[in-house]
């Protein structure tokens, strides 16, 4: 893995399903981080579902939230090769590109955001609260600080290979 250079920015042409999935999830990170702040602590659940989603997603490929919006006739940039519509939906699991280690990193990072929320101290949903915002950010504009950084570290991403 040898570095890259320039600016790593997904795809906004189009609604493809692994960005609307960043979309929804961080919708629900701002909502369960608000929640547990606001309402009850154990909201951070929210959290800590989306991101063992994240994690699976990783592993194994299958989104339960990228399935539902293939039912609803999105379509994929990252599906396993031979995906057409009314196939389940599963993220390419072939190497560890960008996208991929992406999916991981969120995932642990919004599990460690949770537990610490709980155990340390709630301003630990702070961080909860960034990571969801970042999301909807990426997903809005393509550009995201976490997958540059990868980027820059030489993960060779899949969405945008001819990164500027």
């Amino acid at each position: 893995m040898s570095a890259n250079a320039g600016v790593y920015i997904v795809p906004t042409d189009r609604w493809y399903i692994e960005r609307t999935v960043w979309l929804v999830a961080g919708c629900v990170l701002l909502a369960s981080t608000a929640l547990a702040l606001w309402v009850d602590p154990r909201w951070i659940l929210g959290v800590t579902a989306t991101g063992a989603a994240s994690i699976a997603v990783a592993l194994t490929g299958f989104c339960i939230v990228g399935n539902v919006l293939a039912r609803l006739g999105f379509r994929p940039a990252l599906a396993r090769p031979g995906w057409k519509p009314g196939d389940l939906y599963f993220l390419q699991t072939d190497s560890w590109y960008l996208e991929r280690r992406i999916y991981l990193a969120v995932g642990i990072n919004l599990c460690l955001g949770s537990v610490l929320s709980l155990v340390l101290s709630q301003w630990w949903l702070a961080f909860t609260g960034f990571v969801g915002g970042a999301m909807v950010w990426f997903a809005a504009t393509g550009f995201c600080i976490m997958a540059n950084g990868l980027y820059w570290l030489g993960a060779e991403p899949r969405l945008a290979p001819g990164a500027r």
